[in-house]
């Protein structure tokens, strides 16, 4: 990646920094410098880190957008030496630099708009995902459910038990996790196994090795939203999605039309 030239930032580590560039600027696509070192931890490769932005236009320097005024960072940056979850360049850039660091970005933007800008990011905080649900077993599951074991590695099985579905929505908890609450416009971290009643497994993310975010606003089936809103970090959660919150009267790859789905989701972080 080339590194952009004329820009640097003032202010505060960990604060809105004020950002120094002359305009109008040309700026490489991926082009990028580093603005401010941080002073916080050192970010480990994994672990998932918050960003506040602000969006620079790069013809005139107004400000297109930024996160500090309403405090809503991004979070879904995971800094990770995987390629198929990082980009190898970004993850020599955010690798081991520490929390408080603020990189700007060169994008030249390919839609309509063609508005070229540089978006300026500042690490404030990270965290690491769980692998598997942790909290407290729920006791007194109602013994008609589905019957779920977990093995070592954190997948689980079931036994349907002769459960025969719902034509109501089940959200039973297995673990209740002590993490934070999912609200219907996050989006959730999780593994999942989904079954048919008959006990056919369709999917699984533990079989990939990988985990899935689920966007809770509307990029899930709406059992899924229903199901998990409301839920917290580190629970597992059993889920019974009768075919209007599925898929309805549309076949899904291995799934068929009208099908009751049942789902068993691990909550491993949320943004």
């Amino acid at each position: 990646m080339n590194q952009i030239a004329g820009i640097t930032a003032t202010g505060e580590l960990g604060k809105k920094p004020t950002i120094h560039m002359k305009t109008p600027m040309t700026v490489e696509n991926n082009s990028y410098a580093i603005l401010q070192k941080g002073n916080g931890a050192t970010i480990e490769d994994g672990n998932r880190v918050c960003a506040q932005g602000i969006a620079i236009n790069a013809k005139d320097g107004t400000e297109l957008m930024n996160t500090w005024e309403k405090n809503t960072p991004d979070c879904s940056i995971v800094v990770s030496s995987n390629s198929s979850v990082m980009r190898p360049d970004y993850y020599q850039i955010m690798h081991n630099a520490k929390i408080n660091t603020t990189i700007a970005f060169g994008v030249n933007d390919q839609s309509s708009s063609g508005v070229s800008y540089v978006m300026v990011l500042t690490l404030v905080s990270q965290s690491k995902d769980l692998n598997q649900a942790e909290g407290t077993k729920v006791e007194n599951i109602p013994s008609d459910l589905p019957k779920v074991t977990v093995a070592k590695n954190g997948k689980p099985s079931i036994d349907m038990n002769g459960y025969k579905g719902s034509d109501k929505l089940v959200v039973q908890p297995l673990i209740k996790g002590d993490g934070a609450k999912l609200t219907s416009t996050d989006t959730a971290v999780v593994k999942y196994t989904g079954w048919l009643l008959d006990g056919k497994q369709f999917d699984s993310s533990w079989d990939k090795n990988t985990t899935f975010d689920a966007n809770l606003s509307g990029g899930v089936i709406k059992g899924w939203t229903e199901g998990l809103t409301g839920q917290t970090v580190g629970s597992q959660v059993l889920l019974v999605i009768p075919p209007d919150l599925g898929y309805g009267s549309t076949a899904q790859g291995s799934i068929p039309a009208n099908s009751t789905l049942v789902f068993v989701v691990d909550i491993l972080a949320k943004y």
